[in-house]
């Protein structure tokens, strides 16, 4: 973290730290880009915060079908592999991050998987999730369908920045053979 200035050093420093959840001690690459505007990232990480805690209304596994799906429809290389290896430790299997890429009409979604599904691909395309996939996001409740709204959202912005920054993968990820050239 050299050549830092000293609000930059501030913002990455509780991700140096070895106990950080995120990163463990090392300041992942996205954070690095992040810090050249350090009032920036300070209030992306609140908002990000919410995102992934438990305040959101999704449980983890649901919500990385969410994240995942969004980072794949904005083509994010980088959001794709970090994603992949969180959805992992929430109990994703390879099997559903395959399907995740083929849509919410693969087979074996449940019907709110798959509403899940189909709400990040209308946000995407067209910004707004129809009344019959919002009708099928009912069990989530009202927060909860407004925390899909969110995270796919959060998500979106997420993957406009790295794909435009060009913000390379972390040490170790592997880039999904679909978005290699």
């Amino acid at each position: 973290m050299e050549r830092l200035d000293e609000a930059q050093a501030e913002v990455l420093a509780p991700f140096a730290d070895p106990a950080n959840k995120v990163g463990g001690g090392t300041v992942l690459n996205i954070f690095r880009t992040l810090a050249h505007a350090p009032k920036a990232l300070k209030a992306f990480l609140g908002w990000g915060n919410y995102i992934l805690s438990r305040r959101n209304a999704l449980p983890e596994r649901e919500r990385e079908i969410v994240i995942l799906r969004t980072g794949w429809l904005c083509k994010s290389g980088y959001e794709f592999a970090q994603h992949t290896r969180i959805g992992k430790a929430c109990g994703l299997s390879d099997d559903e991050i395959a399907r995740i890429k083929a849509g919410p009409d693969a087979a074996g979604w449940t019907p709110l998987e798959a509403a899940m599904l189909r709400a990040a691909d209308e946000l995407v395309a067209d910004h707004f999730v129809s009344q019959p996939t919002w009708d099928a996001l009912a069990e989530l409740g009202d927060k909860g369908r407004m925390d899909v709204v969110f995270t796919v959202g959060q998500y979106t912005q997420v993957s406009m920045m790295l794909n435009s920054f060009g913000i390379q993968l972390e040490s170790g990820d592997m880039a999904d053979p679909d978005f290699l050239p």
